[in-house]
């Protein structure tokens, strides 16, 4: 690891970002019995205070903002080059002059209800990356972007991961600006005209395939590296993940009336299937992969009355994991359990796969890049899976991407309850900084 790539982890300035994250809290704060949280939902008076707090904040670091038809903020830091303040509506993309930059970020939405540090985190401690470069006098070959992705949480529009679909190219723009949510008055509105109504809908697409390099720094919504007492995780692959419908159907009949041996209780069945899915997913991960999850989350009974047998139930199944073989090996099983139903409790049933995401590995070099700033910082890191979706997910598409984790206590996340100490956000942010510019040749030469 370069010296200049050093320098920069040692200029990170804990009081600086954790400043930042303290106003960025204020904006969408909720009243909490316990802990701190908010409410930043994509085209709200909330969400337009957290964006222009960012925009003022990269514009005071002297980096050109800018953003894209969906509400992508993307702000650039080239180094001896002056920020242009009035770019905020230019296309955001690289161009084909000078070299590919890097990126990080993350996003400034929230769930209803959740934490100070998922999402807003990752986005200022790749701000104080950069600042931190300045501060250090690193001189970068590459310009770095720090990026804040829309609707990363899915609460309005589409179901999650949005802006970065966008970016990658797995969405067009115009699809995106149609998606409808509803408006809180008996009506809708589109992603077009919420982000108008807060003025953060820009022009141009975000194109993260232009990168060189992507590092996201995310909160790690588990306990790992708090049993392991260790400060920063390096993502090794974010876990695949599909979604099965099930449906069992029965005969509804008079719970009174109807004679035990004449029944075909829907739900029964469907309890069978949940406890079946629930043991495929322990034994896969006592025989093939020990990161293996399943779920049967949501159940819809019909008619749903205390005085009717069940005629018929709709459930939804999340199978989760970095090996695609265990997973379809869980799937499988669930399939093979309303095969048995069908056959030992007479009842009809019905599966869909309608969702599918394969596992997502990361980039062999972006890791080494963190793992090479832990070394240099005597910062401890360690190797894990993510068990949750990220933007970085649809970016390891189309660029070198990698991931961070700093921990989570009690691994709690989406609750006023999260909470990631101020010297561990500190701690992981020295490590994206240091790995950040590294990836972007600090006192290098580029290749391109």
């Amino acid at each position: 690891m370069n010296e200049g790539a050093n320098l920069v982890g040692r200029a990170v300035d804990r009081e600086r970002l954790r400043a930042d994250l303290e106003r960025n809290a204020e904006f969408g704060a909720i009243k909490a019995e316990e802990g701190r949280g908010r409410t930043v939902l994509v085209g709200t008076e909330a969400n337009r205070r957290a964006r222009e707090y960012l925009v003022e904040r990269m514009e005071d670091a002297g980096l050109d903002v800018r953003i894209d038809a969906v509400g992508n903020l993307a702000g650039r830091w080239t180094p001896d080059s002056p920020a242009d303040a009035d770019s905020r509506s230019d296309t955001v993309s690289r161009s084909d002059i000078g070299p590919a930059p890097v990126a990080a970020g993350s996003h400034l939405d929230s769930v209803p209800e959740g934490g100070i540090f998922d999402g807003p985190l990752g986005v200022y401690a790749a701000l104080e990356a950069v600042r931190a470069m300045q501060d250090a006098g690193v001189q970068p070959a590459r310009p770095v972007d720090v990026v804040s992705f829309t609707e990363e949480e899915g609460q309005r529009f589409a179901s999650g991961l949005l802006g970065s679909s966008v970016a990658a190219g797995e969405r067009t723009v115009g699809e995106a600006l149609e998606l409808a949510a509803d408006d809180g008055e008996g009506g809708t509105l589109t992603l077009e005209s919420a982000l108008d109504a807060i003025g953060f809908r820009g022009e141009g697409r975000l194109d993260a395939s232009q990168w060189d390099a992507w590092l996201e720094l995310h909160v790690e919504q588990s306990e790992r590296l708090e049993a392991a007492g260790v400060p920063v995780g390096v993502v090794t692959a974010i876990t695949g993940i599909t979604h099965c419908e099930a449906v069992v159907r029965g005969e509804a009949d008079h719970a009174g009336a109807t004679p035990m041996g004449d029944r075909t209780d829907a739900l029964a069945a469907a309890s069978e299937f949940v406890l079946d899915v629930e043991r495929a997913a322990r034994e896969v991960v006592a025989a093939e992969s020990d990161t293996a999850v399943g779920t049967v989350g949501s159940l819809d009974v019909r008619p749903n009355a205390t005085n009717v047998v069940p005629g018929a139930v709709e459930l939804e199944v999340d199978v989760r994991d970095v090996d695609r073989d265990a997973m379809a090996e869980i799937v499988s099983r669930a399939r093979r359990s309303l095969a048995r139903l069908e056959r030992e409790r007479g009842v009809a049933t019905e599966f869909a796969r309608p969702f599918d995401l394969a596992p997502t590995p990361m980039n062999d070099r972006v890791r080494g890049a963190a793992h090479r700033a832990g070394e240099a910082a005597g910062i401890e890191t360690l190797d894990l899976h993510s068990g949750a979706a990220h933007d970085t997910m649809h970016l390891a598409d189309v660029t070198d991407a990698g991931l961070l984790f700093a921990p989570s206590r009690d691994g709690i996340s989406h609750n006023p309850r999260e909470w990631t100490d101020w010297d561990d956000c500190a701690t992981a942010t020295r490590v994206l900084a240091g790995a950040l510019a590294d990836l972007a040749g600090a006192g290098e030469t580029p290749n391109s």
